[in-house]
């Protein structure tokens, strides 16, 4: 129980978001609270930096609690344990970091022998008890929320910067709770890379059922970013795992206003408040590689698999005529005045037309994919689109399959230029077609298709995001079929998005940008605007935009470059986690920044 709130059991998946206020600001907080609340938010998250902003969560909670509204609190604590205990008094759940809870980062590499790692651990627990038996005193819960880029140096010299060391952190502070007999515990794994935080959580639960364990799990892909990659990340991330059976209470963490990743929230978890009419399918699960990211090897067969990107089909069939101007949507733009075609870095590489034909001179880069009986009737030589196995092309086929279909005298029937098209035949998509690949035993391509053709705009990109962003995660699949009754650009750009988000097809820049709290020195979202505006030509670079020291050098994770407010009104710029600039003046920043990017040979002219 967080105050009157149950987390986990039978309870439905919980939605959080945190102020962005100055939690010295009661009146600023309390109104932010509210409209948080009446978006649906179930537990509100504040920042307690020091012992003045602990101390003001009780005129916080009293002021809240007298306008009518009882939802929990919880103080998000960094640094300070004192702020912690003084909190933990007043507020329903305290949070903790043990990356810095009770050390402080220095980025040192350090050799401990066992005896003076266990005298590490020891001085932890002195620091730590304090806070346990509050809490257990006061019916307080606690998540213990570990971040992958602020693992202490004892955690990164013995484990590295690695889901396990992400486990053992958070591990280190629940034994010392179970030796309390304190069990008012949730955890979190955040990651910045959906990558790291899948295989982080599931190797935690893994570790809790070898340890006898059962605690609940806040879900969250930390400074996710804005817009359409920001929900896209936190679907890919969150989504994984909810598929997987595994989360009890959310946090979309957007670089907006807090109640507007609520909505995204809800949509995310509303997906599981319904029963769905498919069982799991069983597979050899010896054969999956859950904490790990591990490609599944395939031949390369025309220019898909093997070590190629995943590509991309965007389906055309439902156009009567197809113009130039379609496959503008799809990221190639036709000038007809040099007559000559120009291809986005994000651009579709097949073009499914069903029954059609095109007639006009294709880029060089696109090709087509055409219905059998629509190909014996024209004199091109598309590749093909089969189900039936009756006619073959003899450049290229794309086969229709299903786990069901699945078997070794299917497999063993295909030519040698095929390439799969998996499809779901149940609404649990994820599993049926990670089942699929378990079970297909074979070198052949495969490409990932799914229909979405009911749901709208932001159910689409999210609930693709989960299905597709899994499979990807798992290292499954070598390209993406997505079909929905929106436009072929909204369809391309998801389709992009996941990629990126997964980090198997970069085509763009990346940025890691807090959600803002009350601890942020700078306009974070106009900040993210402005750096976004004059970088996102670079492709493949990372930057990460943090509004203080304590998303700074550690939550940026792997960032390539690093933009951090370190005080009022100044800024600090990094090269990974080292510091190269220090307290430059904020109207002076980005110009530095790019400055920054240029001395190290990573900036190109647009």
């Amino acid at each position: 129980m967080v105050g009157n709130v149950g987390v986990g059991g039978k309870n439905p998946i919980r939605l959080q978001s945190m102020t962005t206020t100055d939690t010295m600001d009661t009146n600023g907080t309390v109104d932010q609270s509210i409209r948080m609340i009446e978006a649906g938010c179930e537990i509100v998250r504040i920042t307690a930096p020091s012992k003045k902003e602990a101390e003001n969560l009780k005129n916080i909670r009293n002021e809240l609690h007298r306008r009518g509204y009882t939802q929990p609190l919880v103080a998000d604590i960094h640094f300070t344990p004192n702020a912690a205990e003084i909190a933990a008094r007043i507020v329903e759940k305290v949070r903790i970091n043990p990356g810095n809870y009770a050390d402080k980062k220095k980025f040192e590499i350090l050799e401990y022998t066992d005896n003076e790692y266990d005298a590490e651990l020891e001085r932890i627990r002195e620091r730590f008890l304090p806070l346990v038996k509050i809490c257990k005193e006061e019916g307080t819960a606690m998540r213990i929320g570990t971040n992958h880029g602020s693992l202490s140096d004892r955690i990164m010299n013995r484990y590295g910067d690695t889901p396990l060391g992400m486990v053992e952190s958070a591990m280190e502070f629940t034994r010392i709770c179970i030796d309390e007999n304190f069990h008012d515990i949730i955890f979190s794994m955040k990651a910045s890379n959906p990558q790291v935080m899948v295989h982080a959580y599931r190797l935690l639960v893994a570790t809790m059922m070898k340890e006898g364990l059962n605690y609940p799990l806040h879900l969250g892909v930390t400074e996710a970013g804005e817009g359409e990659d920001g929900r896209i990340k936190s679907a890919v991330g969150i989504g994984t795992l909810l598929e997987d059976g595994l989360g009890d209470t959310i946090r979309v963490s957007l670089t907006e206003d807090p109640d507007a990743e609520i909505p995204v929230a809800k949509l995310l978890a509303d997906r599981y408040s319904i029963t769905r009419s498919a069982k799991l399918p069983t597979c050899d699960t010896s054969l999956f590689h859950p904490f790990e990211f591990k490609k599944q090897e395939t031949t390369c067969i025309h220019n898909i698999g093997g070590n190629k990107v995943p590509r991309v089909i965007i389906d055309l069939s439902d156009l009567e005529t197809i113009t130039p101007a379609d496959l503008k949507q799809c990221g190639h733009n036709y000038n007809e005045e040099l007559d000559k075609w120009s291809t986005a870095d994000a651009a579709a590489d097949f073009l499914y037309i069903g029954t059609g034909s095109v007639d006009f001179e294709l880029p060089g880069v696109v090709n087509v994919i055409q219905d059998a009986d629509a190909w014996t009737h024209h004199p091109q030589t598309y590749p093909l689109l089969i189900d039936d196995l009756s006619t073959f092309s003899p450049e290229l086929n794309f086969v229709k399959c299903s786990l069901s279909k699945i078997n070794n005298d299917f497999i063993e029937s295909l030519p040698d230029n095929s390439v799969l098209i998996l499809e779901a035949e149940t609404d649990h998509a994820m599993a049926e077609m990670r089942a699929a690949f378990i079970n297909l035993q074979t070198n052949i391509p495969v490409i990932l298709k799914l229909e979405y053709n009911e749901l709208d705009r932001e159910q689409f990109r999210l609930y693709s995001s989960t299905d597709i962003g899994g499979l990807l995660i798992d290292g499954y699949g070598d390209g993406i079929w997505l079909n929905t009754t929106h436009d072929k650009e909204f369809i391309n750009q998801t389709v992009f998005g996941i990629l990126q988000a997964t980090r198997t097809r970069i085509s763009r820049t990346e940025y890691i940008s807090c959600p803002s709290c009350g601890r942020t020195l700078f306009d974070l979202q106009e900040t993210t605007a402005m750096i976004r505006e004059r970088t996102d030509h670079l492709k493949g670079l990372k930057i990460g935009i943090m509004g203080c020291i304590v998303n700074g050098p550690g939550e940026m994770a792997d960032a390539d470059y690093g933009y951090v407010g370190s005080g009022n009104g100044v800024i600090s710029l990094y090269k990974g986690k080292v510091v190269m600039r220090k307290n430059i003046p904020a109207e002076n920043a980005v110009d530095e920044l790019i400055s920054l990017i240029k001395e190290f040979g990573d900036w190109v002219d647009y």
